[in-house]
């Protein structure tokens, strides 16, 4: 779910589009956004403390065959709350799973893993060696 809640709305629509013909699916919770407390950890392990709000956008949808499919994403974004919401429910029909892990899932994974290698390599270029420079005065 997490692959699916950080694509971008237009690159799941034209990876539903690839897969085939989308089934009937009616709304049961139409997406709406709202906030939630997002909470932090000073050093990942000390006590929790309110970092501050965020938006969500969340939706269920039930397709007519039987498999209901929600979702959460950050941000106000419907129609991916939607999109995503929709790819989970198809997920839970064996006979769709292997396409969809193959042509929606799998590109997904793979892009965002590209982006933050890019992002890594990026900050990597900046980051400072202290150690470094403190063997060099000596």
């Amino acid at each position: 779910m997490a692959v699916l809640a950080r694509a971008p709305a237009g690159r799941l629509e034209a990876l539903l589009d690839a897969v085939g013909e989308r089934p009937a699916y009616t709304l049961l919770r139409a997406p709406e956004s709202g906030l939630v407390m997002v909470r932090g950890r000073i050093g990942g392990g000390g006590a929790a403390f309110n970092l501050g709000e965020m938006t969500v956008t969340r939706c269920a949808v039930c397709i007519d065959s039987g498999p209901i499919g929600h979702a959460y994403v950050t941000g106000r974004a419907s129609r991916r709350a939607e999109l995503a919401a929709l790819v989970d429910a198809l997920m839970q029909d064996p006979a769709r799973t292997e396409a969809l892990e193959a042509r929606v899932i799998a590109p997904l994974e793979q892009e965002q893993a590209d982006r933050q290698a890019q992002r890594a390599g990026k900050a990597a270029a900046t980051r400072v060696q202290f150690f470094a420079m403190q063997t060099m005065r000596t």
